[in-house]
């Protein structure tokens, strides 16, 4: 069975927490284009889990300006060997500090001995079904591009803000699929 309940953010908007009834399996935004994505079952709304009380705590510190840890929550997300694996690589990014898709790509080639693109890397990112807790909002396009946000860009640029990050190197791309 499989739980959500919702988390008001008052920066961003509402979030959907998901969990199995042990660990968080999701958290979406509203307007997030893979809302849902690795459940394929019905969710039940319940607001009591231990989980989800502790998933409030750890978003009520972040969005305080703490630096809560990802790994302070039981999570299970659902994806892909290769998906589990580039969002592992998430939760090392430090509050507040960017990094590129090709920067994760050469990480893994270099983990895997092989080729790996930014591009493969992306999608991975674009799926990640615990947004916020595992920070997909701290990587970037190559050359300061804020493309790449399955809860827009506006909201991108809310959480970096709100983590102190130097804005003044990213630019806002004209056309794309998350704006």
């Amino acid at each position: 069975m499989m739980y959500c309940t919702e988390y008001d953010t008052g920066l961003i908007g509402v979030l959907t927490l998901a969990s199995d009834g042990e660990a968080l399996v999701g958290c979406w935004f509203e307007n997030d284009r893979f809302f849902g994505y690795g459940i394929h079952e019905a969710m039940e709304r319940e607001d009591d889990l231990p989980i989800f009380g502790q998933a409030r705590c750890w978003l009520d510190r972040y969005f305080a300006g703490e630096r809560p840890l990802p790994t302070e929550l039981a999570l299970s997300a659902r994806g892909s060997v290769f998906q589990r694996r580039v969002w592992d690589i998430l939760t090392e990014i430090p509050y507040g500090q960017t990094v590129t898709y090709g920067q994760i790509a050469k990480r893994m080639a270099t983990e895997s001995g092989g080729r790996m693109s930014a591009q493969a890397v992306g999608g991975a990112v674009g799926r990640n079904p615990l947004c916020v807790i595992v920070p997909c909002h701290r990587v970037m396009g190559a050359s300061g591009n804020l493309t790449g946000f399955g809860g827009g860009i506006a909201t991108k640029k809310k959480l970096l803000e709100l983590e102190g990050v130097d804005m003044s190197g990213f630019y806002t791309p004209k056309v794309g699929t998350a704006l």
